[in-house]
């Protein structure tokens, strides 16, 4: 099977089809997500379990809002972390919104 899909790559980069084999996999994965939804949720889970992306870009990635998102990660037991925030900290940061 590895034979065809090489003879597919290359018939489809010399034809002219695709100008390199990185767009063909660029178009070939675009059309994957699209046909397999839930691979998104799966993607935008582990990068956001790896810190690569934030909780709000992942929930966009997976489809999701933020809160089913969340529910989401909890399912998988992906931790969300939270700041070390003191109470004065908070305290100021929040009379420095209400003043702005």
């Amino acid at each position: 099977m590895e034979m065809v899909l090489n003879k597919i790559e290359e018939v489809l980069v010399e034809s002219g089809r695709y100008s390199s084999r990185k767009e063909l996999i660029e178009d070939a994965l675009r059309a994957l997500i699209r046909e397999k939804p839930e691979l998104r949720v799966d993607v935008a889970a582990e990068l956001y379990k790896k810190g690569e992306v934030s909780l709000a870009r992942a929930s966009e990635i997976g489809g999701l809002n933020i809160e089913d998102f969340k529910e989401l990660l909890k399912s998988r037991g992906i931790k969300i972390p939270v700041p070390d925030i003191t109470a004065d900290e908070l305290d100021q940061e929040t009379k420095k919104i209400l003043e702005g």
